[in-house]
């Protein structure tokens, strides 16, 4: 039977550990006995971009903000559906997640941050959505999150303020006319479903399989409008 070999840690800043295992050709992030994220499910993530650009029209010169990188399944999905003109700026706040892509992960990476229209911001992407205005004039066309386990929160206290009802308004002001809001979570958040309704979004809730092939977990995908 092939183990479960530990490649590295990394300490989150003002917040918990995760551990990066690989076994045979997966990977695996780590959270105490919560894993995170798989090289085996990246169907919910490739869902993040592919869905947002759908309801963008296909926008092949979209400007975007992803937060985080995580495994890069949705930069890859993004940067595979956009054209040349297109411009992604990735916010990543973990050090450790950039070096392991760009280490042990380089194959599943596959260059991504390398393409020419990414953009890496190293830092909380809460600090890159109140740049926006400065950064990228006429706002994002999307804004992509899928920081931490979703709005209820696990690897950081402080990744709470990017759900929050003024991270929601910060958010919405970052967007250019007709731009959507896309918010990935591991399980469903009435709660937050509200909070985006009166953050001024018009919402709508999609559920996505963790696999490419349809199964695995459910997991949910946030599509908010200024309306």
């Amino acid at each position: 039977m092939i183990q479960r070999e530990h490649i590295g840690t990394a300490q989150v800043p003002d917040g918990a550990e995760l551990k990066l295992y690989r076994h045979d050709r997966d990977f695996m992030i780590v959270l105490g006995h919560n894993e995170l994220m798989s090289s085996r499910m990246s169907g919910s993530e490739v869902a993040l971009a592919v869905e947002s650009l759908a309801r963008l029209g296909g926008k092949k010169d979209a400007k975007l903000l992803i937060g985080g990188y995580g495994m890069g399944f949705t930069l890859r999905a993004a940067l595979a559906a956009l054209g040349p003109q297109a411009e992604i700026m990735v916010a990543e706040l973990v050090p450790e997640i950039i070096e392991w892509a760009r280490g042990p992960m380089a194959d599943l990476a596959a260059g991504c941050l390398d393409d020419r229209r990414v953009t890496l911001r190293m830092g909380d992407v809460s600090d890159a959505i109140a740049m926006a205005r400065r950064e990228m004039p006429g706002g994002y066309d999307a804004i992509l999150l899928d920081v931490d386990n979703g709005p209820d929160g696990l690897v950081r206290y402080e990744n709470g303020r990017i759900y929050s009802s003024r991270g929601l308004r910060a958010a919405r002001d970052a967007l250019a006319p007709g731009g959507v809001l896309a918010v990935w979570s591991a399980a469903p958040d009435p709660r937050f479903t509200r909070r985006l309704e009166e953050a001024g979004f018009a919402v709508e809730e999609i559920v996505v399989r963790a696999r490419t092939n349809g199964k695995g977990p459910r997991h949910l995908i946030w599509f908010a409008r200024p309306d």
